[in-house]
């Protein structure tokens, strides 16, 4: 059984707050993620190692993007996004 029947996925947008290192221009950036809930129950067909899987699984949200364009009409230069954490494990 995949890893994908173990969880929802869906898309969402968080804004966090970023600094341009070439004009440094503080601004608010919509990031993407992705997050995957994991379901409620294990799907049918499942064996004893789906079964341990399934246990040890947990929701989480993934970055998408990894650079950023920055937002000063002057600058427009792209950034790698860092001090941002690409995997977030949600409760």
């Amino acid at each position: 059984m995949e890893e994908k029947a173990f969880y929802r996925e869906s898309p969402t947008t968080k804004p966090i707050p970023l600094n341009c290192p070439f004009c440094r221009t503080s601004d608010t950036y919509d990031l993407r993620w992705m997050v995957r809930k994991k379901v409620e129950r294990l799907p049918g067909g499942a064996d004893e190692r789906d079964r341990a899987r399934f246990a040890k699984a947990r929701s989480y949200m993934l970055r998408k993007d990894d650079q950023m364009a920055c937002k000063n009409m002057r600058c427009r230069k792209r950034f790698e996004i860092s001090g941002v954490q690409s995997v977030v494990f949600t409760e």
